[in-house]
């Protein structure tokens, strides 16, 4: 789920800094430069890992402040295509569900990755896993917000989310703006319809009324060979 990725960037420090040793320095600017900021094709930035090399520093004319090409390992949120992962429902729509994992917020299981046959119900705002039953019934289980959720990552998506538009031009770039700024630069899209996967309350129920059904299997056998003796 977590990645190192090698990085390198041309390091500002401002001289307000210079009393700090570089590496310190340089390990805060990159933390704030990149940590809970996406990089496209990389993935969520969590924390800086350790600096590989340091290059010279120098100072540009009119500028007081230095300038180091640094390379360095981040650690990185990017799960790989399989993953299986618990997070918790933030919220339901005809989208389909929505996940968090609390750091991470961009997750959606589309209806068709949803156990099957499930239905969107418009009152509760949630989706409900029609479970089939022995009798031909059907048992409504709801994924409601809050309810610890396990799922299997089948894609992610990587958009560029910088603004668009000329500012000159303002009736243009203002719907173009803000399209482009309301577009999430990294979501994943994940899978519950398999055995196991879901709630955690569906297979924990599951598994209780599985052991509850051998142990009366096992008491029955039991009375059976008293009997017989």
């Amino acid at each position: 789920m977590f990645v190192l990725a090698e990085l390198k960037d041309n390091v500002r420090i401002a001289p307000e800094l210079f009393n700090l040793k570089l590496p310190e320095a340089i390990k805060d600017e990159v933390n704030r430069k990149l940590a809970n900021k996406v990089l496209l094709n990389v993935g969520l930035c969590i924390a800086l890992k350790d600096i590989i090399k340091l290059g010279d520093s120098i100072i540009l004319p009119g500028d007081g402040a230095s300038h180091t090409e640094v390379h360095f390992r981040y650690i990185v949120f990017r799960p790989m295509i399989g993953d299986v992962i618990t997070g918790k429902i933030r919220s339901c729509s005809r989208e389909g569900v929505h996940v968090t994992l609390g750091f991470f917020d961009d997750i959606l299981i589309p209806p068709s990755a949803l156990q099957h046959p499930s239905r969107f119900e418009e009152a509760e705002q949630a989706w409900v896993w029609e479970y089939p039953l022995e009798d031909g019934k059907k048992h409504d289980l709801y994924m409601d917000i809050g309810e610890n959720i396990k799922f299997r990552v089948s894609g992610e998506v990587f958009e560029e989310s910088s603004p668009i538009g000329p500012p000159d031009q303002e009736a243009a770039s203002t719907s173009a703006t803000t399209t482009d700024t309301n577009k999430t630069p990294y979501r994943i899209v994940a899978a519950i319809n398999e055995s196991g996967l879901g709630l955690l309350s569906w297979w924990v129920t599951q598994s209780q009324e599985d052991e509850e059904g051998e142990e009366e299997q096992e008491a029955e056998e039991e009375e059976e060979m008293d009997e017989e003796d």
